[in-house]
């Protein structure tokens, strides 16, 4: 099994550095053209590398945004500045960001002497750079022996062309790489502490994410590619998702929002439970969020080494009870502490984005409808049956199906159920959400 940065194979990596609250992410989010990074103004909001690639004339590069290598005044701290060591570790040109609202802090040069260590080249970029007379402070920053400076303001764009032509310039020439093939997007979700920063380090088999166990470490969607005898996915651990009323003001709710969305870019979503603690409303919200997305679905019965022997029939059970809205998920008792099972997930993530993909033909799908409708008779619609006419398969991921009958408003909701079990058994399609359309066609 293999790993690398959420990249392209080849690409150049720009880390983006400097003490917390500088404006890192909303440098970020300019050059990337995107919203990817929280921004907030709490001090030590982004908490794990950020990875985004970025496309400039003729140069292409990854761009990673990191949390502060000083300021985080928590015990999260030394976490997040290991974090940003790995980033300045693998980047070939870093982006020093310091702010010229307050001008220079002695934190400041604190990470210049950490960076000149590096031997890597610098460019030291003055952010905030937008109201009349900041301008003054500028030669403060020579201080530090980078040159030239570059003046920007990431909120409104300002300045930052010249920064991009001189970092192209600095970058080292693109090696020609094939392009890997369309990898899984697998999504791990679960409520805060459940484990899922645990199992994606315990799937790379290296520490890429921070893993604590204080509740809301991870932040933002953080996309992680690896490779798996042969197979290419990219693991994107979320933030926990709470209920709307326990989330902190603002940025919580940031954060479960680009939960959400995570889970309608994702192909699979792994859905970790902590075992110990049984299925909770939190873990049932979740579940109908991915339900409601259409996301192949797998549930991690994590911690099962604190589960007793004796509990284990009970504990599945009551869990398979409570997630009976999804027929199609299949689950796996895992511990991400001592490995049990993990190296199954990839093996059930293969399954269940095969069926996303099954594309079935339109000659099958109508044997199959007439032998559904004739064992079951259609209901009556205003002393009339329903007629179906024909079954067609527009999309797939998940497979979609649209059946075309003479009243889509007389197919009760107890025969629609039907239908769908029908055709997950008869098509194979056991391990898949499943959406059945109805349209009016008139003979």
């Amino acid at each position: 099994m293999t790993s690398t940065p959420s990249s392209a194979p080849g690409l150049p990596l720009v880390a983006i550095v400097g003490r917390a609250n500088v404006g890192k992410s909303t440098l970020f989010n300019r050059l990337t053209h995107s919203s990817r990074a929280l921004v907030a103004d709490t001090p030590g909001v982004t908490r794990d590398r950020l990875v985004e690639k970025v496309e400039w004339g003729e140069r292409t590069f990854l761009l990673v945004d990191t949390g502060g290598l000083t300021g985080a005044e928590d015990e999260l701290e030394p976490l997040i500045r290991r974090q940003a060591e790995a980033a300045v570790a693998a980047a070939e040109v870093i982006l020093l960001v310091m702010d010229g609202k307050t001008g220079p802090l002695p934190a400041d040069a604190e990470v210049a002497a950490y960076l000149r260590a590096t031997g890597k080249p610098v460019l030291l970029v003055i952010n905030k750079m937008d109201h009349p007379g900041r301008e003054e402070v500028l030669p403060e920053f020579h201080r530090f022996g980078y040159d030239p400076l570059y003046p920007v303001s990431a909120e409104h764009r300002l300045g930052l062309e010249r920064l991009l032509n001189d970092l192209a310039a600095l970058l080292p020439p693109l090696a020609a790489a094939p392009e890997d093939p369309e990898a899984v997007r697998v999504a791990v979700v679960g409520r805060p502490n459940v484990g899922k920063s645990s199992l994606i380090n315990r799937l790379l088999g290296e520490e890429r994410l921070i893993v604590s166990e204080r509740p809301g470490t991870t932040r933002d969607s953080i996309d992680t590619p690896v490779s798996v005898g042969g197979r290419h996915y990219v693991l994107i651990d979320t933030a926990g998702l709470r209920r709307p009323s326990l989330r902190e003001p603002g940025l919580e709710r940031i954060m479960a929002l680009k939960a959400v969305k995570t889970l309608e870019r994702a192909q699979v979503a792994v859905l970790l439970i902590d075992a110990a603690e049984g299925v909770t409303a939190q873990d049932l919200r979740i579940a109908r969020l991915i339900d409601e997305a259409a996301t192949g679905c797998l549930v991690g019965l994590n911690k099962w080494d604190l589960v007793p022997k004796e509990a284990h029939k009970d504990v599945l059970a009551q869990a398979k009870a409570a997630l009976t809205f999804l027929p199609y998920a299949p689950f796996l008792t895992l511990s991400a502490l001592t490995g049990l099972n993990v190296r199954r997930i990839f093996s059930w993530i293969d399954r269940i984005h095969a069926q996303m993909g099954l594309r079935v033909g339109t000659g099958q799908l109508n044997r199959v409808l007439q032998e559904i409708t004739g064992r079951t008779k259609p209901p009556l619609f205003q002393y009339r049956p329903v007629k179906f006419y024909y079954l067609t398969q527009p999309e797939t991921h998940p497979p979609t199906f649209v059946a075309f009958v003479n009243h889509p408003e007389g197919v009760t909701e107890s025969y629609r159920r039907y239908l769908v079990r029908q055709l997950r058994e008869r098509l194979g399609l056991t391990y898949t959400p499943l959406r059945l359309f109805f349209k009016q066609r008139r003979r």
